[in-house]
């Protein structure tokens, strides 16, 4: 039997994104389809004093105009993760006021999207304005609320009792706002059967918890909801639920019972698709002259909008990477007249490795320890936090191996001591991490005379292989050529594939396949799916068929789940114009089992890449005035293009995490991001002697 897991196996869907076959939400071609064009707000504080559609309404082509003033119906639902969740609670148009700048404050109806366009532009408002909040210093600071049931202020030993410590750091480090800029824009056709019943295009990253926030806030059983996901052009964390474009699109298309298409523009997206809040982190350590940490406190600051509350949880990762017997963890959250923060790639994670990781190296420099080594020395063997051991923790072998293949063993040990072709040159290195998550899931597998395999899901793939990654389980499970698995994901009438977040679909659905395929042959009675097939034909049945779920296990109460990872890198500084280059990478991860080593690989990858446009480029400033995002499409929005990025070496170490679940599989995702900026940092200041601490490390910052 040829071996499929672990092996490197081509995209199943690749074909058909490559040839255009692959139907996107906003590419469905629906009969008699009406196009929405969204109002927003051009003030960031305020109310409406008064909106005039009448020359909007009158315009060719416009069936109808939403404000304020005649919002389509809509229910409050029970927002809390669970049974349904919105990313604003406030919902669309429910009154006069403003709260940021690109607020949706209308939607016009039309039967061409120019015409709906032309109308909206159409809509005359007058405001009375207060002024707004975009700049983090003027904010008002409290306690951040709990996520997920867990606080964010911790405290063990005492911190302030530190007074014989060989070194002692203490700096702050800050990261800009980062927009959320997935390929495939945000966008939604809804399409009603009557008054009680809908099908949604959408491209969201749990298609049963939208099915079911949907259901509620239309008054509908869920199974009167029909969401339709095959295919997603990136998520990230901001297609995970209804955004209010999303939810009064569809309450439009219930009144007008006509669907309706919205699809917002690149400039609407930096207001209404969220972003990565900017961040502010003070990282205290004291250490013994060996480099054993004595003490870490950790103090973070985000920002949220006036409509809900949303935590960059980035004191996370702290108890879980280096241990100390005296901890602190506290972090606040401002409000300002912002769009909604949300989930972006490690949300938390990444800036809170950022500040972690920078701060390690400006421990290491003062003790004159190598950065790889005060790693080594400090990683614990406990989450200091949860109070459980980590289960197949392969940290050391990240660094080890890494450190290996960069060449580490080579470096100098002394800043602004390389230089090529008039460049200066620097190594940086940086630990990552990521929790290993796991969800509810259930998978239909079917074995069918023709030889070949059917699995069904609603879980799905927002870019990041899980297509390939299902047929490659079902294919090893049953014996059987991957070429002969067919997946179907993506569409509420399939059995619950749970959340495309938190890098936990390989890890939720994987076993859910193994068990099926498993009950699959059981029900055949045969060992292998050659038998089956062979008693399948003799049978006369259209098929054998089997539907298994998996769920966490009790695992959880036992150990502390956590994927590792260690990245090395080198730039090149040119001070006359400061010109940053990344030019070497090497990343090495330990996630458990690699179920495809070409899908994570590229996994990694493309986290690193946009670890690198966090480092050098990415920033959204806010107008003070209007508080509108400065940028507005993807050329005003930095990000890396081919040029700026260097090979990048991945590799994999480490075991399957059994204890984890019965696949032995952590996910991949997110985990690369962790470190990378960090990384860069640290390679800046060896090659510059300059410690820079506020994201993205521009020009200006560089030149002499």
């Amino acid at each position: 039997m040829t071996k499929v897991i672990g092996s490197g196996v081509n995209r199943k869907d690749g074909r058909a994104k490559v040839t255009g076959t692959a139907t996107y939400a906003a590419e469905h071609q629906i009969p008699g389809l009406l196009h929405g064009y969204l109002v927003t707000a051009s003030i960031a504080n305020g109310r409406i004093k008064s909106i005039d559609t009448s020359f909007a309404e009158k315009a060719q082509g416009v069936t109808a105009v939403f404000t304020h003033k005649n919002p389509p119906k809509i229910f409050k639902p029970s927002n809390n993760f669970i049974t349904s969740k919105i990313y604003e609670a406030r919902l669309p148009l429910s009154d006069d006021q403003v709260h940021y700048g690109g607020q949706i404050i209308g939607l016009v109806v039309a039967d061409t999207f120019e015409r709906a366009k032309h109308a909206a532009h159409l809509v005359k408002v007058e405001y009375e304005t207060r002024s707004p909040i975009v700049e983090s210093q003027k904010a008002t600071f409290k306690k951040a609320p709990s996520m997920f049931g867990e606080g964010f202020k911790f405290e063990k030993g005492n911190v302030a009792s530190i007074s014989n410590a060989a070194a002692k750091i203490e700096a702050t480090y800050t990261t800009s706002t980062e927009l959320h800029a997935p390929m495939e824009p945000h966008a939604i056709i809804a399409q009603w059967q009557g008054s009680d019943a809908v099908t949604i295009y959408e491209p969201t990253q749990w298609v049963m918890g939208s099915q079911r926030t949907y259901a509620e806030l239309f008054g509908l059983p869920s199974e009167r909801v029909r969401i339709i996901t095959p295919y997603l052009g990136g998520g990230f964390g901001s297609k995970a639920f209804p955004w209010p474009h999303g939810v009064l699109c569809a309450a439009a298309a219930r009144q007008l019972q006509r669907p309706v298409k919205v699809v917002l523009s690149r400039r609407q997206m930096t207001a209404n698709a969220g972003h990565r809040s900017e961040t502010e982190q003070t990282i205290s350590l004291a250490a013994e002259a060996d480099g054993k940490l004595m003490a870490i406190a950790h103090d973070a600051k985000s920002f949220t909008s006036p409509v809900e509350a949303f935590t960059e949880p980035c004191t996370g990762i702290t108890p879980a990477m280096y241990s100390a017997p005296n901890l602190r963890l506290n972090q606040e959250l401002g409000v300002m007249n912002v769009g909604t923060p949300t989930f972006m790639r490690a949300p938390g994670e990444n800036p809170g490795m950022w500040a972690l990781e920078s701060a390690m190296d400006e421990l290491a420099w003062s003790l004159k320890i190598d950065p790889v080594e005060l790693r080594l020395k400090n990683e614990t063997q406990e989450h200091q936090r949860k109070k459980l051991p980590f289960s197949a923790k392969h940290y050391a072998d990240c660094l080890k191996v890494g450190a290996e293949r960069f060449g580490w063993q080579d470096r100098q040990i002394k800043v602004r001591s390389l230089r090529r072709d008039g460049k200066l040159v620097g190594w940086g290195m940086a630990g990552a991490t990521f929790p290993g998550m796991q969800g509810v899931a259930t998978v239909k597998v079917r074995l069918l005379p023709d030889d070949t395999v059917h699995v069904l899901t609603a879980g799905n793939d927002m870019g990041t292989g899980a297509y390939t990654m299902v047929a490659g389980v079902a294919a090893e499970t049953l014996g059987v050529p991957v070429e002969k698995v067919r997946v179907e994901m993506g569409d509420s009438q399939l059995p619950d594939g749970g959340i495309a977040g938190g890098s936990q679909m390989t890890a939720t659905i994987a076993p859910a396949v193994i068990k099926a395929c498993q009950e699959v042959l059981k029900a055949a009675n045969c060992t292998s799916a050659t038998e089956a097939c062979a008693a399948l034909k003799q049978s006369g049945r259209a098929a054998f068929e089997a539907t298994a779920t998996s769920a966490p296990s009790g695992g959880a109460k036992k150990w502390a789940f956590q994927s590792w990872g260690a990245h090395f890198c080198e730039v090149t500084v040119d001070e006359e114009i400061g010109r940053l280059r990344v030019t070497r990478w090497v990343s090495v991860m330990d996630i458990g089992r690699v179920i495809n080593s070409k899908t994570a690989a590229s996994q990694v990858r493309g986290a690193v890449i946009m670890g690198i446009g966090q480092a050098l480029m990415e920033e959204c400033l806010f107008d003070p005035n209007i508080g509108y995002p400065v940028v507005y499409d993807l050329a005003t929005y930095h990000y890396p293009s081919h040029a700026d990025i260097p090979r990048i070496d991945v590799a994999f170490v480490g075991e399957p995490d059994l204890n984890f679940n019965s696949a032995g599989v952590r996910g991949v995702g997110e985990i690369g991001i962790t470190g990378v900026s960090a990384a860069i940092a640290n390679a800046v200041y060896h090659a510059t002697g300059k410690r820079i601490r506020n994201l993205p490390l521009t020009p200006d910052k560089l030149i002499v």
